[in-house]
């Protein structure tokens, strides 16, 4: 399923977990479980000893994956195997990418069933290599603008990134938040154009995915408590939780304007 046709039923919920924790066997079965339990998109991530974008849920969560086993070779078994009928997004860092090399990697991504790419340490000036070995294995690249994204940036940014635009809530590493930032409030309201735009880094609760669907939002991401509770091997109250989640997200789409406080 392409992105684009899962945002026309926006506003969407997307849940990222690290691929191969606890172990590469259990990924797929957790893929489906999200899936069924109300996910409209899964990043899948594909672990790394230095992941520079991630706080320490997640940078653990790598380490236990590679401990058991995992490597890209394996991320995209696991990929294939985790067959459900929603989109499925790559969410790594480029040494990864290019080591593999691009089109091969773009390639195996479309071949495992895997329809966007997220690429944190990758900014769309230095992007244009890959984005076409996307292009021509029918792969969105999405890129990430942050709070502190200048106007005229933020524009380019808009305009260069496929499937959606994802905005970080905040400045700094991923992990669980107790609230919504105005800031966050205010990047939303700034985004140009008309492509669906996601907002992650931070969300960890049904209200804090509902505000940021009321303030504008296309989508809600949410990943590190997804990790924690994972980690502590509580799936029932993970798939819970996106119920919940989806839920909130749900009955926020009535209500999109900017939420004051």
């Amino acid at each position: 399923m392409k992105i684009s046709d899962a945002f026309k039923e926006a506003p969407l919920l997307i849940v990222y977990i690290c691929a191969g924790d606890p172990t590469p066997a259990a990924t797929p079965q957790l893929v489906r479980r999200l899936a069924a339990a109300g996910a409209d998109i899964i990043e899948l991530g594909l672990p790394h000893s230095d992941p520079i974008a991630d706080g320490p849920t997640i940078q653990a969560a790598a380490q236990r994956a590679i401990a058991a086993g995992m490597n890209t070779d394996i991320y995209f078994q696991v990929a294939a195997h985790a067959n459900v009928p929603i989109p499925k997004v790559f969410m790594g860092y480029y040494n990864m990418i290019y080591a593999r090399g691009l089109d091969k990697f773009a390639d195996d991504c479309a071949r495992s069933g895997i329809t966007g790419m997220i690429v944190p340490d990758l900014p769309p000036e230095e992007a244009g290599p890959l984005q076409q070995a996307c292009v021509r294995a029918g792969v969105d690249l999405i890129f990430l603008v942050a709070p502190n994204t200048p106007a005229n940036r933020l524009k380019m940014i808009e305009r260069e990134t496929s499937g959606f635009l994802y905005l970080v809530a905040r400045t700094g590493v991923t992990g669980a938040r107790s609230d919504v930032l105005q800031s966050t409030r205010d990047l939303i309201s700034r985004v140009p154009g008309d492509k669906p735009k996601a907002v992650g880094f931070g969300i960890s609760t049904p209200a804090q995915a509902a505000e940021v669907i009321a303030a504008g939002a296309d989508g809600a991401i949410v990943g590190s408590v997804c990790v924690d509770l994972i980690a502590q091997g509580e799936i029932e109250r993970l798939e819970q939780l996106i119920r919940e989640m989806k839920a909130a997200v749900k009955s926020a789409a009535n209500s999109k304007a900017p939420i004051v406080g």
